[in-house]
């Protein structure tokens, strides 16, 4: 494996103090959806589908808020979006004294102002790594975001237990609060110095289209192939008695995606996002053949999870690379609103399949689907390109 492209990106003015910086910002985030589920669950005493309806209330509110708040980083800039942080660590340190059905109205409000810190990195990234020494600078930003997922359920399951989950949510807050603050007082630049920005922003329709919502579509199908492939995984092992292995099914997971990804940083030339994304889908086809045996199920996950941080990684560059300067907030918020609206399709489509006839059959699920929109997203990029030929 070639290293050198990422010493490279390393090495340029800002590249790891911005990385670190997002790394912390982005663990809270991370701590969040586990939290609250305990929080409802013991606490509240409300039950697993009080607790989902919660995390529902919050993608949705996210999904929609993550193009807003995207658009605004664009119009007004960043200080000003990371001034709204203060409504966002408001609702976690208050969440402990709320009754169930305040917290789920107060979810989903809270889901609209949350600091976008997932799309933020990658603008500043862009604005900071030439062109051509993206992609390993986007790949990093990917095992980035791979070890704040690895980092931040855990932190939040260990204060929750340890403390309690009130504990744990104000924890949340105040981190939260802390990376904002942070991030205010650097105050990343976004645009770089290359990109022109003269003159009105244009409209959406103009760059809203082919390879960009094919570039939408791939972390939707990514997304939810993964959500699928996490239910799944967590039936197999409850049903086996095995649930307390969970932990080590994860980490490889997360661990085959940052290895993966780090390979596709090294490439000079790769496949696109689609191919990945259908590659992603089709290794998850087998994986039920592992259920119920933790280690014959961990070593059937890596294949299809190497293709995972690739497959994010491809487009965010092709995002990056084909939004318009003053509109790349949007763009990205439209990015992070793909990712959460796919966990909401992935996850009850591979439940369904599972309550129905097991977790081998959630995988087929959720690896159909994610197949399907792999060919949506095919078809959506040969249209453009028809009529780019042609024009």
């Amino acid at each position: 494996m070639n290293l050198a492209p990422f010493k490279s990106v390393l090495a340029l003015p800002g590249v790891r103090p911005l990385m670190l910086l997002m790394l912390f910002a982005r663990i809270p985030p991370t701590a969040a959806g586990v939290t609250v589920t305990l929080h409802v669950v013991t606490t509240l005493d409300k039950g697993y589908a009080a607790a989902g309806t919660v995390g529902f209330a919050t993608m949705v509110g996210l999904g929609l808020g993550s193009p807003l708040m995207g658009k605004l980083v664009d119009s007004k800039g960043l200080r000003f979006v990371l001034a709204l942080s203060l409504l966002e660590g408001a609702f976690w340190v208050t969440a402990p004294l709320m009754d169930y059905y305040v917290l789920l109205v107060l979810a989903f409000a809270n889901g609209l102002v949350a600091v976008p810190v997932m799309s933020i990195g990658r603008q500043a990234l862009t604005a900071i790594v030439p062109e051509p020494q993206r992609r390993p600078a986007f790949s990093l930003d990917s095992i980035s975001v791979e070890l704040s997922f690895m980092v931040g359920p855990a932190a939040g399951v260990l204060i929750a237990t340890k403390f309690s989950t009130g504990t744990a949510l104000v924890v949340i807050g105040v981190a939260i609060l802390t990376a904002s603050a942070v991030l205010f007082a650097v105050n990343p630049v976004l645009l770089h110095e290359d990109d022109v920005v003269e003159g009105p922003p244009p409209p959406v329709r103009q760059w809203l289209r082919g390879p960009m919502i094919a570039a939408l579509i791939v972390p939707f199908g990514a997304t939810m192939v993964l959500s699928g492939m996490e239910i799944s995984a967590i039936a197999s092992l409850e049903r086996s008695g095995q649930q307390g292995w969970l932990g080590v099914i994860f980490f490889v997971m997360c661990a085959a995606s940052a290895l993966g990804g780090l390979f596709y940083g090294s490439l000079r030339r790769v496949p696109s996002g689609v191919v990945l994304l259908a590659c992603m889908a089709l290794l998850e086809l087998p994986v039920g053949l592992g259920d119920g045996n933790v280690w014959l199920l961990a070593l059937a996950l890596i294949p299809m999870n190497l293709a995972c941080a690739p497959t994010i990684t491809a487009s965010s560059e092709l995002i990056a690379k084909s939004a318009p300067p003053t509109a790349r907030g949007l763009a990205l918020g439209l990015q992070g609103s793909a990712f959460t609206f796919g966990v909401a399709a992935g996850q009850p489509l591979a439940g369904v399949a599972v309550d129905h006839s097991g977790p081998p059959l959630g995988f087929v699920v959720a690896g159909l689907a994610g197949l399907l929109v792999a060919g949506v997203g095919w078809v959506l990029s040969r249209q453009r390109q028809a009529v780019s030929a042609t024009s």
